[in-house]
């Protein structure tokens, strides 16, 4: 691995902050970021790598590598939960099995704008195609999850179809505000775009600093509960990331030769969500427990993303 870019990672400020977090609760400090404060910063966060992306995909106009990056992106969300849900059913049972699978096989936003942040130190640009990609990415993992979940529980309980579990699951804030940012950023006029370019670009990084902070007090306070199911959460919570990443980074190739596009499918492969799917499976899985899928994407697989796996992902995307 390049050292000089694993440093880079570590010594950024984004990242530092992210470890005060952590720093910050295991200090049991009475620091803390106001509720509305961070739902606000998390929608600022989504607002802007969305609107970017969009404004970028009405630039570059839709390619035949733009409808190859959505098919391959479809079958990653659709593979990633497919295979997990069998590697995990006869220890967690199907509810659980289905939450973490779906999870898994969904994207996290936050680390998508991480990546963003990195490859922008890196001076690596990558297309604004890859935003719509991570929208795309959310129905097909959820689909599979349910769909795999409903298939092996041997006990019906009153649930949500599977329609009405997709539909609540697009519509979630998140996902809503990110995809009506994208669409946003295509239809806008270039020239009227300028004005809130100040807001979406040149305070991007203090917000995401913050935001981190507090997903490192977070971080800190959930990881815990990989260890209630034992061990094997937590290999999978680390060992699951490395592998769709790494697998991911080095096929990518073959749907495109831009770098920063094949790390984008990486990270985006080797993120979980944390977010739109555990807010989905209040409606589709309420047997299943937040207390294993929420510390697993949370507490294990965002920080060895964000710290080991993307200076891993850009090397494997430059190598190959």
């Amino acid at each position: 691995m390049n050292t000089d870019i694993l440093i880079s990672n570590i010594t950024n400020p984004t990242l530092l902050f992210f470890l005060l977090g952590i720093f910050a609760s295991l200090v049991k400090s009475d620091l803390e970021i106001p509720a509305p404060s961070v739902k606000f910063i998390s929608l600022y966060l989504l607002f802007s790598i969305g609107f970017k992306g969009g404004q970028e995909l009405a630039h570059s106009g839709i390619n035949q590598e733009i409808i190859n990056s959505l098919l391959f992106a479809s079958v990653i969300s659709a593979v990633i939960p497919f295979y997990l849900f069998f590697i995990l059913l006869k220890k967690f049972g199907p509810s659980n099995a289905g939450a973490v699978a779906a999870a898994y096989g969904s994207v996290s936003a936050v680390t998508f704008v991480s990546a963003a942040n990195f490859l922008d130190a890196s001076q690596i640009p990558f297309g604004g195609h890859m935003v719509a990609v991570m929208a795309f990415m959310e129905a097909p993992a959820i689909i599979v999850g349910v769909s795999l979940m409903k298939r092996y529980q041997k006990q019906t309980t009153q649930q949500e179809s599977l329609g009405s579990v997709v539909f609540h699951a697009l519509t979630n804030g998140s996902v809503l505000m990110i995809v009506g940012s994208l669409v946003i950023g295509i239809i806008a006029d270039t020239k009227q775009a300028e004005g809130i370019k100040p807001f979406t670009n040149d305070i991007f990084k203090g917000f995401l600093a913050i935001f981190l902070l507090e997903m490192g007090m977070i971080t800190a306070k959930r990881i815990k509960g990989c260890f209630d199911y034992g061990k094997m959460s937590f290999l999978v919570a680390l060992l699951v990331p490395l592998i769709n990443g790494v697998v991911v980074a080095y096929a990518s190739q073959w749907v495109t030769e831009d770098v920063g596009n094949r790390f984008m499918f990486a990270i985006l492969a080797a993120s979980a969500s944390y977010i739109a799917v555990p807010a989905t499976m209040r409606l589709a899985a309420p047997d299943a427990d937040p207390g294993l899928y929420i510390p697993m994407a949370l507490g294990v697989s965002f920080p060895f993303n964000i710290t080991l796996g993307m200076p891993l992902y850009l090397m494997i995307a430059q190598m190959t």
